[in-house]
Formats: structure tokens, sequence, C-alpha cells
């Protein structure tokens, strides 16, 4: 696989009774077979080759997939790197140029999480579809006031802010408008600095500000980067995983140069993980040869019931408390945090 990051050999190839790192906690799944190439020796999926055990559409029944209910024991997080606690507030841009892996999901659900571990935890939705918005159960029709108020007009932070289901969470929702604010910030004065200035006349008052980053590396994310102190990167467990990583490490570079030297890439999360498929232990082997211990001990395995609990506006912790990705995130939110507040 060719990757535009530094160059580190190429990652070996798993053995058949291959299993996820001891280190990482992941629930058993079904006993299906793992997939095989075209000639039946058991090579590593491709792209071309689609294996329908690791999607499933959003809107199955749960019950067609009897795997997602997780044991009532929840599983340790080993000490490392990414135990270690840092001064309050973390404000902490949620960051991948590829769309549709995970980043709104996350934003949603660690932010639940951080808030049930005690953590006053501000959600900013800067993509202009918002779905972390709706995801935790804003309607942004009805909004008097969004992000794109508070970049583009002389709304204060604090008049944006709403509250949600979950105790010490709250979010600064997305409009539609915000999909023009791209064009109309070239001209702004300051246009870098738009959303860090917004977000230093609030952040006292949360322990946790976590900015849902569009994906693209436009205006709206160097004012996440801006205004950020860390970027936290989730990277799905597959082929196309890495492609393009390397220039938002760049991005993320130039922009700590230029705009914000308290700024860096600090966690890494893998996502998505399917661990019947040992490209994605070859995927997970390979960051954590390039990133090290900025990459989190804990994986997000990939369930049904995450694609579905956006649909009813909650994150997965309300919408179904013992499923896998529910225990997932609530083990992430203890590793990134270093434990309840």
């Amino acid at each position: 696989m060719d990757y535009d990051l530094p160059d580190s050999g190429t990652p070996s190839e798993a053995p058949e009774d291959a299993s996820p790192s001891p280190s990482t906690w992941t629930e058993p799944t079904d006993s299906a077979p793992p997939p095989t190439g075209p000639g039946g020796q058991g090579e590593a999926v491709t792209p071309e080759l689609d294996a329908p055990a690791a999607t499933t559409e959003v809107g199955e029944s749960a019950a067609v997939v009897p795997s997602d209910r997780a044991p009532l024991e929840e599983p340790s997080v080993g000490d490392g790197a990414a135990m270690t606690r840092r001064a309050l507030p973390r404000v902490m841009a949620i960051a991948n140029q590829k769309g549709g892996v995970g980043k709104t999901t996350t934003a949603v659900n660690l932010g639940a999480c951080l808030a049930e571990l005690g953590y006053r935890t501000l959600v900013v939705d800067l993509d202009p579809q918002g779905n972390a918005s709706t995801g935790l159960g804003i309607n942004p029709r009805a909004l008097e006031a969004s992000m794109y108020d508070v970049l583009l007009g002389e709304t204060p932070m604090e008049d944006c802010i709403e509250g949600s289901s979950v105790r010490n969470l709250f979010v600064a929702p997305a409009s539609l408008d915000l999909a023009g604010a791209e064009i109309e910030l070239v001209p702004a004065f300051s246009r870098e600095l738009r959303l860090r200035n917004a977000i230093d006349s609030v952040k006292d008052d949360y322990d946790y500000v976590l900015i849902d980053c569009p994906p693209s590396l436009g205006l709206l994310t160097i004012n996440a980067f801006a205004a950020a102190t860390e970027v936290l990167v989730p990277i799905q467990c597959e082929y196309y995983a890495l492609e393009g990583l390397g220039q938002l490490v760049r991005n993320v570079d130039l922009v700590k140069r230029n705009l914000n030297d308290r700024l860096e890439i600090s966690t890494i999360i893998l996502v998505m993980y399917d661990a019947r498929t040992k490209l994605a232990d070859q995927v997970a082997a390979e960051v954590r040869e390039h990133f090290g211990e900025k990459v989190c001990r804990q994986i997000v395995p990939r369930t049904v019931r995450l694609s579905e609990a956006p649909s009813f506006g909650q994150p997965i912790i309300t919408f179904d408390p013992s499923s896998r990705g529910a225990i997932a995130y609530r083990q992430l939110a203890k590793e990134v945090s270093g434990g309840p507040s």
C-alpha cells in the first residue's frame, strides 16, 4: 500500500490465525471465515473485493447482528501515553480530509462519553452538513443562531450554544448557511482567527471543546486548527485510510508555524474495525508503526448500532448503552481524558 507518509517499509502479511492485538479489546464476532482473495489462499481484502460481512446497511434491525450486544462487564484500558492527563480546558479539532471515516460519529459519541465521566463538554459543529447537530437532537431549521452567525455575524458564541439530552453535553450547531462560509470568509478580516476568538470567549466554561471539521482542508478547517490546541484524527481500518493523511500532517505543521504554535496531532483513533479481515489488522499495524503512542489502544468496532443512533438524534450511550459501540467509546473517553473528572 502506497501512503503519503514517511517511508517505513511494507507491512508484513498477517498469519492465517492472526487476531487483534491483546492490548486492544474487541468483542468476539460471529464465527464467519475470513474473507479470501480470488485464489482462495486467504489474501488480504482489497478494494476490488467487497466483503459483505464488513459493512451493514443503516436501518437493519439489531436482531440481525446478534454480536452487537456486549457482555455486561467492561474491559479495562491498558496504561499508556494516551492515559496521561493534560491541563484543562482542551480544545480538540476532529479532522480528516477523507469523508466517511467517523469524524462526526467520534465527535458526538466521544463528547457524550466525556460528559458522562463528569466533564463539561462542548461539541462545535463546523461541518455544513450539520450531522453532529442532528445527531444530538438539534433541528437545524429551527435555530435562531448557528455557527454561521458566529463566524460571519456579530453573534456571541454563548448565544449559539444549545443543550442536549446528555447531562454536561452542549452543542454549538451548524446550519445549511455554513456551506457558503468558505467563500464569504475569503475577503473577511482575520478570516483564519474567527473561530479562535469565538471559542476563547467561552472555553473557560468547559473542560473539553470538540470541533467537528468538514471533510476538506479549506478555511473552515483552518479556523478549527487555529482555534484548537490538539488535532484528533479518526482513521478508518480500510485500504484508503492513510491516503491524503500526509497532506493533513503538512497542513497542521503549516498552521503551527504561521497561526497557532500550540497545535499538535495528539490523538489518533482507529475506527470501523472489522476483526474478520486481515486487512484491518494490517492497517492498524501500519498506523501504530508510523504514529506510535499517539494511537489510542482502544479501537472502535464496526457496528450497525453506531449507524442507527444518529437517526434517533441520540449518542450511542443513550440509544443503546450496552452495545459494543457504546462500550468502545466509553473506554476511549477514559483513555483520552485519563479517567473520570
